[in-house]
C-alpha cells in the first residue's frame, strides 16, 4: 500500500511539472494555452469581447478569455530562465546600448484583460492614397487574450483594421508583443503618429511578403526617407516577439526581444519627431506600391496580425 501511495504522489508531481512547462507563451507571458487563428482562417464571428472602447470589466470577468497570469520573472528561452541568444546581428549604430525589455508596470493594454476604453477601432472610412482598404471595426476581435486584426475581401474591395489611442504620448519607451500577417501586399504595424500641428511618425512595420525582416522608419514634418530594414534571423509570423523603440530628443533606438538593434540620431540635416503622437497599430493592403509591398496575394486572405499587449513608459529625462 505504501508503494502504491508513493507511486501516486510521483505521478501527480510529474503532471504538475509538465503543465507548468507548457504554459509559457511568447513575450515572457504566462497565459492559458490558446490556439490563435491562423492567417488562413476567419476571425471568430462571435466577437463577444467589447470593441471600440473596451469593457470596464466591473463584474470581474476576464474579458479577453485567457488567464491573466503575467508573471514575467522568467522569459521564454532555453529553460534556465534566460532568453535564447538572438540569431540576429545588431547594426553598428546600436553598439553599446544596453538591453531593454518591457516591465510589467509599463504595459498599458494587456489583451488578456480585454480592450481599453482609452483606445478605439477605426471604422467606416479609408485613408486613401496607397491604402487600398476601408477600416472596419468588425475586422478586429479580442479573444483568448489576443487582439487580431485582418485584411479581407469586401465586395469588390478590401477591409482592414486599425487600433489607435484617443490621447497623445511624448518621449519615452514604446513596445509591443505581436505576430505579423504573412501575405504579400499586406502591412502589419505598431507606430506613433500625429498630423497636428505637423506630420510626425515613428514606425515598426512588417511587410507580409517577407516576415523575416522588420522595417524601421520615421517622419518629421512630413519628411521621411529614413527607412532601415533589419534582418531578424527568424520568421516573425510564426511566434510572438517583443518589438520596441525608445524615442528621445536626440535619437530613436529600436529593439527586438530586448536587444538594441538600430539607432537613428538627430543631425543638422535631419531632425527627429518632436510632437506628441497617438499610439497606433494597423493591418492594411496597398495599391500602386507593389515595388515596396509586393503584389497582393488574394489567395492568402484573410491575412491576420495578432497582438498580446503594448506598452509605454515616459522618458525620465
Amino acid at each position: 500500500m505504501k508503494k502504491l501511495y508513493k507511486l501516486l504522489i510521483a505521478l501527480v508531481s510529474c503532471i504538475f511539472v509538465i503543465t507548468a512547462a507548457t504554459s509559457v507563451a511568447g513575450c515572457g507571458l504566462f497565459n492559458e494555452a490558446v490556439t490563435p487563428p491562423s492567417n488562413e482562417e476567419e476571425l471568430p464571428s462571435d466577437k463577444d469581447d467589447e470593441l471600440n472602447g473596451g469593457d470596464n470589466n466591473e463584474d470581474g470577468d476576464n474579458v479577453g478569455g485567457g488567464e491573466d497570469n503575467d508573471n514575467d520573472e522568467e522569459d521564454e528561452g532555453n529553460g534556465n530562465g534566460k532568453p535564447d541568444k538572438p540569431s540576429f546581428t545588431p547594426h553598428e549604430s546600436a553598439a553599446g546600448i544596453p538591453d531593454r525589455l518591457t516591465e510589467e508596470n509599463e504595459k498599458i493594454v494587456r489583451f488578456s484583460q480585454g480592450a481599453s476604453s482609452e483606445f478605439i477601432w477605426a471604422d467606416g472610412y479609408s485613408n486613401g492614397d496607397m491604402f487600398n482598404c476601408t477600416w472596419r471595426k468588425n475586422s478586429a476581435a479580442v479573444k483568448n487574450g489576443i487582439m487580431s486584426m485582418s485584411v479581407s475581401k469586401e465586395g469588390s474591395g478590401y477591409a482592414g483594421a486599425e487600433y489607435r489611442s484617443k490621447g497623445k504620448y511624448s518621449y519615452g519607451f514604446y513596445s509591443v508583443c505581436m505576430k505579423p500577417a504573412k501575405c504579400s501586399g499586406v502591412v502589419s504595424s505598431f507606430f506613433t503618429y500625429t498630423n497636428e500641428p505637423v506630420w510626425d511618425e515613428i514606425d515598426i512595420e512588417f511587410l507580409g511578403k517577407n516576415t523575416s525582416v522588420v522595417q524601421f522608419n520615421f517622419y518629421t514634418n512630413g519628411k521621411g526617407n529614413s527607412e532601415f530594414v533589419f534582418e531578424l534571423g527568424f520568421d516573425a509570423s510564426l511566434d510572438f516577439h517583443e518589438y520596441a523603440f525608445d524615442w528621445s530628443a536626440d535619437g530613436i533606438v529600436w529593439y527586438v526581444d530586448g536587444v538594441a538593434v538600430y539607432r537613428a540620431a538627430a543631425t543638422s540635416e535631419k531632425a527627429l519627431p518632436s510632437h506628441s503622437m497617438q499610439i497606433m497599430m494597423n493591418v492594411w493592403n496597398g495599391i500602386g506600391v507593389d515595388g515596396w509591398l509586393g503584389a497582393l496575394d488574394n489567395s492568402a486572405l484573410p491575412a491576420t496580425a495578432q497582438y498580446k499587449w503594448f506598452a509605454y513608459a515616459p522618458s525620465s529625462d
